[in-house]
């Protein structure tokens, strides 16, 4: 059952103020009263009528600076107010219309009509907070819309839209810390120091942002996540934060794609005097993932044994090379040619490291 409906009556008079109060009680209705303007707007203050029934002569503030003052405040700005005058309403009603008011009732007070006008404007007000409370629930919309794309557009700096827009509907809660067995792939460009000690600033900046926009593309068609850029250098990973069917394929997919990319780059910048060429290098195995770093800068990270083998071999790869480690080609070698290039020693690794060149997938 909804809660009886709240009028404030206000009038200097006490028999007015007691039969308006009985009037309206004996209908059910909530009856709060006020003996002048100034107490009238302290109830305001404190309570929440959902009416107000304001004589117009009173000493102090008369009813129509008090009908102004619930007008200039905001909080009360649409509440309903009845202006109730023994003067001559014709001459009145301009003055109240002026003062913001919603209604008059002339003295003495018309039971019929006083009913009528009370039931009406409660009707209007019980629309206006309907619409007020469908206002709200829009503007809570529109800021949790407003936070879910600005989530998205954090997440779309190392997932792919598609991931990034999965993330936001079940939550972030899928970055949080876990252990998941992953393929990372290294990227690197082969002559780029060399190439940074000849060519202007501005020569370098342009060469890794088209390499950059190139290699971007499609980690984010191949559903990889990227790690970081750093440099002439990328790191990518398959199976996370969503398990994949095949990640180890679409890692060697994507390297051998890249290989492709950079080659009209190289072209390009051999032209001008430029040797530069693209290696890679994917392992396979367990790492701990989740989101890293400090509020205002999260990263996507995964840490573990495969990512330095992951840059091991992507290391001793030559331009336009792609090894595996044994895990990644136990995967994939129904679905690739493959070329074993090891046993290879590698920097942090105490015993020599099987590896195998992807030269393509059948």
């Amino acid at each position: 059952m909804s809660p009886a409906a709240k009028v404030l009556v206000v009038d200097d008079t006490p028999q007015n103020v007691k039969l308006l109060a009985d009037l309206l009680a004996a209908k059910g209705y909530a009856v709060t009263t006020a003996a002048d303007g100034t107490a009238a707007l302290a109830k305001l203050a404190s309570e929440t009528p959902d009416l107000v029934l304001l004589d117009v002569m009173m000493p102090g503030l008369t009813g129509y600076e008090v009908c102004k003052r619930i007008r200039e405040d905001p909080k009360t700005a649409l509440l309903p107010v009845v202006l109730v005058t023994a003067l001559d309403p014709q001459q009145e009603r301009v003055k109240g219309i002026e003062a913001g008011a919603d209604d008059f009732l002339s003295k003495p007070i018309n039971q019929a009509e006083l009913f009528a006008r009370v039931k009406s404007l409660l009707r209007i007000k019980r629309l206006q907070d309907e619409v007020k409370r469908w206002n709200e629930e829009l503007e809570g919309r529109v800021r949790e819309q407003v936070a879910q794309l600005e989530r998205l557009g954090r997440l779309k700096r190392f997932f792919s839209p598609q991931l990034a827009e999965l993330l936001v509907a079940e939550g972030e809660e899928m970055l949080k810390a876990h252990r998941r067995e992953v393929n990372v792939a290294f990227l690197d460009l082969r002559g780029f120091t060399a190439f940074t000690e000849r060519a202007a600033p501005e020569e370098v900046m342009a060469l890794l942002r088209d390499h950059h926009a190139s290699l971007g593309a499609l980690v984010m068609s191949h559903g990889g996540t990227l790690e970081r850029f750093a440099g002439d250098s990328v790191m990518v990973f398959f199976n996370d934060p969503v398990p994949m069917q095949a990640p180890a394929l679409e890692s060697a997919r994507m390297c051998l794609a890249a290989m492709r990319a950079f080659e009209p780059l190289a072209a390009a910048w051999k032209k001008r005097g430029f040797e530069l060429a693209l290696g890679g290098g994917i392992a396979q195995g367990y790492a701990t993932l989740g989101a890293i770093g400090f509020e205002g800068r999260w990263d996507y990270a995964a840490i573990g044994g495969v990512t330095n083998l992951a840059a091991r071999l992507c290391a001793e790869a030559k331009g336009g090379e792609v090894l595996v480690c044994q895990r990644t080609m136990a995967s994939i070698e129904e679905q690739a040619a493959l070329e074993p290039v090891g046993p290879l020693t590698l920097r942090g690794f105490a015993q020599p490291v099987p590896a195998y060149r992807v030269t393509q997938i059948k």
